[in-house]
């Protein structure tokens, strides 16, 4: 059985359970057992707070966990990182209100103080740029610190930097930019009968991970032009061409696009007659 830590709640937690979901992993809960679900054959998920992750990787009390790098890095805790999941996109950031005076770390007045729930990362940043300040843990809300005259600067994180703005304050420096990972215990890792379903499960996450940003396209095109189509939609090893049955002038063409570029690539399309065109989303995409 595999153990697999996951936010109970919070940024992480929601899009942690449609991915596993989307992977084949919806969770089961038992009844009394609200922090514990099975998630099909071999896997077991246990809900716990985002910040307690990595410790409980760490230990060994779950085999594999998802949370985010920032976490992981302020923990210190070591465990092994397997997959960038690409979500919980944010910023761990130094901020001072906006009438401050400071424009860098190098301006941070000696002995001030820097309110912060990432203490570790928060001494470490400013031991690298030689700044020597005073660190005032709080356990959230450090946007308020600075109006509470609780510190003056302040480590925190941001996703858009709206609401350091509604707050009067402005970024001077970005200590680290994270999202979302999974990540393994050392030992089950080692282990030769845990880590064949670890690199499973891994293996499982990224190939949703991969599809999200690809289209399946299909297209009748001209048997003439199939050298711009190869141009137009090379596919991961080329488009696949496939004769229609009429045996006429037009092929099937068949191709994995990039989401993001696939209005263009259908208007290349339709200029060198293309028809027929169908685009669908994709499940997973394996390498």
């Amino acid at each position: 059985m595999i153990r697999i830590a996951l936010p109970n709640k919070g940024r992480l937690a929601e899009e942690a359970r449609s991915l596993f979901e989307q992977a084949g992993l919806s969770a089961e809960f038992r009844e009394g057992r609200a922090l514990v679900a099975s998630m099909g054959e071999g896997f077991e998920a246990l809900f716990v707070r985002a910040q307690d992750i990595p410790e409980f990787v760490a230990d060994g009390a779950a085999d594999v966990g998802v949370t985010g790098l920032d976490l992981i890095r302020e923990t210190d805790r070591s465990v092994r990182e397997l997959l960038d999941l690409q979500f919980g996109h944010c910023r761990l950031v130094v901020a001072v209100t906006e009438d401050s005076p400071v424009q860098s770390p190098a301006h941070i007045a000696p002995g001030a103080r820097v309110a912060t729930s990432f203490p570790r990362l928060a001494r470490e940043f400013f031991l690298s740029h030689g700044v020597r300040v005073e660190i005032a843990p709080v356990s959230g809300a450090a946007e308020v610190a600075p109006h509470l005259g609780v510190a003056k600067v302040i480590v925190d994180l941001t996703s858009t930097g709206s609401t350091l703005r509604v707050n009067g304050l402005r970024e001077v420096a970005t200590i680290l930019e994270s999202t979302a990972r999974l990540v393994a215990n050392e030992d089950a890792y080692e282990d030769p009968e845990k880590r064949p379903a670890i690199l499973e499960l891994a293996a499982a996450l990224e190939s949703v991970i991969r599809a999200e940003r690809k289209r399946y396209l299909m297209a009748n095109v001209p048997r003439d032009e199939l050298d711009r189509v190869k141009q137009i939609i090379p596919g991961i090893s080329g488009p696949t061409i496939v004769d229609v049955l009429d045996g006429g002038a037009m092929v099937a063409a068949h191709a994995v696009v990039d989401a993001d570029n696939i209005y263009r690539t259908i208007m290349r399309l339709k200029e060198i007659g293309a028809e027929g065109i169908l685009v669908t989303r994709i499940e997973r995409l394996m390498p």
